[in-house]
């Protein structure tokens, strides 16, 4: 995002301020209320003060200063001005008349580590959303307006730049980002470390909203993103990364691979082996070692009308044909060595 003014200036007084454009909208929410913003083409509109980090933020509050503020019946005048012939320059007037109030609701919100004259510059876009859609005829004043649209682009601002990980996904959860942090000064909560029971249920109380939303939320708001390619160690030879720390615990997909061809093989082989046996010797190792919930000797013998030992030793026998079987078939496919 460029910072300043300039740049959102020249977005909103292309041709008249935001006339008929074929753009893009975004939604924000604040308070239940739902505002548009629109991305505008760039142009030549230059004449308003510009926050940034350069200029210092004490010399462009001085500079918005100069401009002075409208009487009702002014304000009405330049709006009709703007809403029936798109007056640029009445436009113009409203809203350096109304850069103060953006200035001082951005400065509300310095706490979220966010280079302010971006922040001011967001208020001020909001600003002129506020004036492109503003109705005279209503009868209320532009500043009661503006505030919701200054605010809404602010915050759309601070959720989109907090993290890389989209936050605030639902409205309730908007308000909460925004809320939470007031709430806690309420309660006396002046750190972000992990709430205790009882400061996250006055605070779920207190925000209508689960003790689950309110811990996770302020875990959020205790960190920030950090990048897994910072140097650890400050050793000019150690040049690992957090990245170079992370074990990935999850199986090697060769030898997965691997593993579960050598089994489908085997599984194969033994089915292919089971033509050496006779039909009792399949059916008694089928039962006892094959079969999910495998048969016991007394089961097979009453079967077979014979002893459980006969039972027993037909098995031994079976198993020691299918394992001779199943080595000559391996050998023939070429699976093990010619000698083994």
């Amino acid at each position: 995002m460029a910072t300043g003014l300039v740049f959102v200036a020249d977005a909103v007084f292309n041709s008249g301020l935001c006339s008929e454009l074929e753009t893009k909208a975004e939604h924000s929410y604040v308070d239940g209320v739902q505002a548009t913003r629109e991305d505008e083409p760039l142009s030549g509109y230059r004449n308003l003060p510009a926050p940034s980090a350069g200029s210092g933020l004490n010399s462009y509050l001085a500079a918005i200063r100069k401009f002075p503020l409208l009487e009702k019946e002014e304000e009405y005048m330049l709006a009709k001005r703007w809403v029936e012939h798109q007056d640029s320059e009445a436009a113009h007037d409203l809203v350096t008349s109304h850069l103060r109030l953006a200035a001082k609701i951005a400065m509300g919100y310095r706490g979220y580590g966010l280079p302010i004259s971006d922040v001011i510059s967001e208020a001020n876009v909001g600003l002129m959303q506020a004036v492109k859609k503003f109705d005279p005829e209503r009868g209320f004043r532009l500043a009661t307006y503006a505030i919701w649209w200054i605010r809404a682009s602010v915050q759309e601002f601070i959720l989109r730049s907090w993290s890389i990980v989209k936050m605030g996904t639902t409205r309730s959860q908007k308000k909460l980002f925004f809320n939470l942090r007031k709430a806690k000064q309420r309660i006396g909560v002046l750190d972000n470390n992990e709430l205790t029971d009882e400061q996250a249920n006055d605070l779920s109380e207190m925000l209508n909203v689960t003790q689950d939303e309110v811990r996770s939320m302020n875990g959020r708001l205790s960190g920030r993103d950090g990048s897994l390619n910072v140097t650890i160690g400050s050793d000019e030879d150690d040049s690992r990364e957090w990245l170079d720390t992370i074990a990935d615990e999850s199986a090697n997909h060769a030898e997965v691979y691997a593993e579960t061809q050598e089994k489908e093989q085997r599984s194969k082989l033994l089915h292919q082996a089971l033509d050496v046996l006779n039909e009792r010797e399949a059916d008694i190792l089928s039962n006892r070692k094959l079969s999910d919930t495998p048969k016991t000797l007394e089961e097979l013998s009453v079967k077979y009308s014979v002893s459980r030992e006969r039972i027993r030793q037909i098995e031994e026998k079976a198993f020691e044909k299918i394992k001779g079987r199943v080595l000559e078939l391996a050998r023939e496919q070429r699976m093990v060595p010619a000698s083994a």
